[in-house]
């Protein structure tokens, strides 16, 4: 009677039993599924001329070209490299991979991820465990963060650089330069004007539409409009897009200066009055003027000085 489990007393030691159960299940479960995997990429190994062709084909759409490549300016240089994009589609088209990303816990307002990418044919396997702060750096400072949906999604934009750092060290270098090239060949293909002229026509367009100068769009794309590239085309068409079709504010991409916006305009002829008005009596140029005649000139006009007149005729070089 001693050993008799009463049903009645405290369910602790149940609850307990039955996690350590549901563990032990959902890991032997995992380990099945990967050893399966493994003996179907076994007996069925990739063709590795198809699977390099495949991936060819991919890179010849436009839409997958256009997010082929990533850039940014660092140091006074550009830095680019294959996106994530292309780098899942090359682990698509290559097969036998497994890759993904996995949270592994998130307590103290940080999450630690861990980006795998695991080529089930040669055993290759990349791993990287990383933490990620729930914390979002702005201009203004660091702002904690604690929407469930802002902190998925800064874990799966931390851990997509991480996923193509994996996919890339398990797909063969020249692959990766076949297809970047690929991609390159996609973007200027059709293109029988230059890409110098597209740029001074997509300047102009957002100088006439959103009257924003072309000194904001260099210092966006962070460098000279001579040396914009194909994807920094790309990228102005995508903000052209979101600020034709009222998803974004001009404000949220470029840096304008203050009298681009509807601000009020200040006088530029205000610290000209009063020092170039009318001539001095003394003024060896000016006539004494009979008694009793009048001023020909409007009471309180004043002489312009030409600096201060706009040439009509000067045009910037993309009009």
């Amino acid at each position: 009677m001693e050993n008799t489990l009463n049903i009645y007393g405290s369910t602790v030691g149940l609850a307990e039993a039955g996690r350590r159960s549901t563990t032990e299940m959902v890991m032997t479960r995992q380990a099945q599924e990967v050893q399966a995997a493994m003996v179907i990429a076994k007996r069925f190994p990739r063709d590795e001329v198809d699977s390099y062709n495949r991936i060819l084909r991919a890179c010849q759409r436009k839409s997958l070209a256009e997010q082929s490549m990533y850039e940014y300016p660092r140091g006074g240089t550009k830095v680019t490299g294959p996106s994530i994009r292309l780098a899942e589609a090359m682990a698509q088209n290559w097969g036998n991979l497994d890759f993904g990303i996995i949270e592994l816990e998130q307590k103290d307002g940080e999450s630690q991820v861990m980006a795998y990418a695991w080529d089930l044919e040669t055993n290759t396997r990349q791993t990287k465990i990383f933490s990620v702060p729930h914390i979002r750096g702005t201009k203004k400072g660091n702002i904690s963060l604690t929407d469930p949906r802002d902190i998925y999604e800064l874990v799966a934009n931390q851990g997509a650089r991480r996923l193509r750092a994996c996919i890339l060290g398990v797909i063969p270098g020249d692959v990766i330069d076949s297809a970047v090239d690929q991609c390159m060949k996609t973007l200027t293909a059709g293109n029988k004007e230059p890409l110098i002229d597209r740029v001074r026509k997509m300047s102009k367009a957002f100088e006439d539409d959103f009257s924003v100068p072309l000194a904001s769009i260099e210092k966006y794309l962070g460098c000279n409009h001579e040396s914009f590239s194909e994807n920094d085309f790309v990228r102005l068409k995508n903000v052209y897009k979101s600020l034709r079709d009222g998803m974004a504010k001009r404000e949220d991409y470029f840096e304008l200066a203050a009298t681009a916006d509807n601000s009020e305009i200040t006088d530029p002829f205000k610290e000209t009055k009063g020092k170039t008005g009318k001539k001095s009596e003394k003024s060896p140029d000016a006539t004494p003027k009979a008694k009793g005649e009048q001023n020909s000139e409007p009471a309180g006009q004043e002489e312009i000085d030409p600096a201060f007149i706009p040439d009509e005729n000067q045009k910037t070089p993309f009009k």
